[in-house]
């Protein structure tokens, strides 16, 4: 069987090609393939390279990172060409940002072109790191889940299947048993997730209230709920701030996330109630906990779960395209999604199988004249046409 590569692998080669300019970030979500990643585009680039883990919960030392670096460049030396340092999982090393930013620094007064790439799952880790101390001295590549075309490639993945299993490659292989599957989600991705990058990074006074509302958002995406009904389904919830904060460390942590109504007033934006949208749409399957056949022959549910799988889509694309992502709605009209890149605004639709009318879509359209506009599952732009990335959005 042929091995499948995603673009990242191309992206990282091109990169590594060039001189010693900047520390190369692999940054993504868990499971989704970073260190197959670097170590395809190691192999394909012919580069030697040195590979350093910090998975082992034993290392809490910036030390093991000045040894590793070290031993680096004495393979280096002898090797006499370009040489890759990866460190993997860097986020799990205390003050990881500093050493680095150290040893880079000396590297770069001694023209010594040791080239470097780290990677991370937590964003939340990283991003305080990179923040700190290395302004100005790394590239950010972001991993994503993986799409629909990628599934349907590499493990031949229907559009059923990619709407119910979504794209942990990790799980594909477990889809012909869904509780052993669900297993998986809930042990690989969503536990640590939550455990391990939100609340070792943050100081979580409620963890019981994360998870709960993890649960909530996930099984709800697709839809708005008021921060008042959040409140009151989940139990010891305290107030809208510590909502929405632990609303927003669940998106850093690329899981799910609460999108916020399109208006020119960014007060109104900030104000708004959350329209509740996974990152990928396993998360939410595995926390309703339908099977797969009863989730797809539910209209309502497979409206929802479609709304998902193309929200899912348009964040993941939004991070490369650097384009915003919010919905509209004005009394009882609304839009599914409204996509913003500087002053270009794009309106999608998305016909899924519940009952639906577009008045929402037309008045929008005549209220923003300029803004392109996609009907998702109509005769000229079918669900899985657009999941497969034939749709230029802007």
């Amino acid at each position: 069987m042929k091995t499948f590569k995603r673009k990242l692998v191309g992206q990282l080669c091109e990169r590594l090609a060039e001189p010693r300019r900047f520390i190369q970030i692999i940054s993504g979500p868990r499971q989704t393939g970073k260190t197959t990643a670097v170590l395809q585009a190691l192999e394909e680039c012919g580069l030697q390279s040195r590979f350093a883990s910090a998975d082992d919960p034993s290392l809490n030392s910036v030390e093991w990172i000045r040894n590793e670096w070290e031993q680096a460049r004495l393979e280096q030396k002898r090797a006499e060409q370009d040489f890759i340092l990866v460190i993997d999982e860097i986020q799990k090393i205390p003050q990881w940002s500093g050493m680095v930013k150290l040893l880079w620094d000396e590297d770069s007064r001694r023209k010594n072109p040791l080239k470097i790439i780290l990677t991370g799952s937590s964003t939340l880790l990283l991003q305080k790191g990179l923040k700190e101390s290395l302004a100005g001295r790394f590239e950010l590549l972001y991993c994503p889940h993986w799409n629909f075309a990628e599934c349907k490639e590499a493990f031949g993945y229907t559009l059923e299947d990619f709407l119910y299993f979504g794209g942990y490659p990790g799980a594909a292989i477990l889809r012909k048993n869904e509780e052993r599957w669900a297993r998986y989600i809930g042990n690989s991705i969503v536990e640590p997730s939550i455990s391990q990058d939100i609340l070792f990074m943050e100081e979580i006074r409620k963890p019981a209230l994360m998870k709960a509302l993890f649960t909530l958002g996930a099984s709800y995406s697709a839809q708005e709920i008021s921060y008042t009904k959040i409140l009151g389904q989940l139990q010891d919830a305290g107030n809208t701030v510590t909502i929405a904060h632990y609303l927003e460390l669940l998106a850093k942590a690329n899981i799910i996330c609460g999108l916020q109504k399109f208006s020119e007033n960014k007060l109104k934006v900030k104000q708004s109630s959350p329209r509740f949208m996974v990152f990928d749409t396993s998360l939410m399957t595995y926390s309703c906990g339908a099977s797969r056949k009863s989730f797809l022959e539910n209209a309502t549910a497979r409206g929802h779960l479609t709304e998902s799988a193309t929200g899912a889509y348009l964040l993941s694309r939004s991070r490369e395209e650097g384009f915003d992502v919010y919905w509209w709605r004005d009394r009882d009209k609304e839009v599914d999604f409204v996509l913003q890149k500087g002053k270009d605004i794009v309106a999608i639709e998305v016909k899924s199988g519940r009952a639906k009318h577009i008045g929402g879509y037309l008045d929008f359209k005549k209220k923003y004249p300029k803004a392109r506009g996609f009907v998702i599952g109509a005769s000229n732009c079918s669900l899985e046409d657009f999941l497969l990335g034939k749709l230029e959005l802007f």
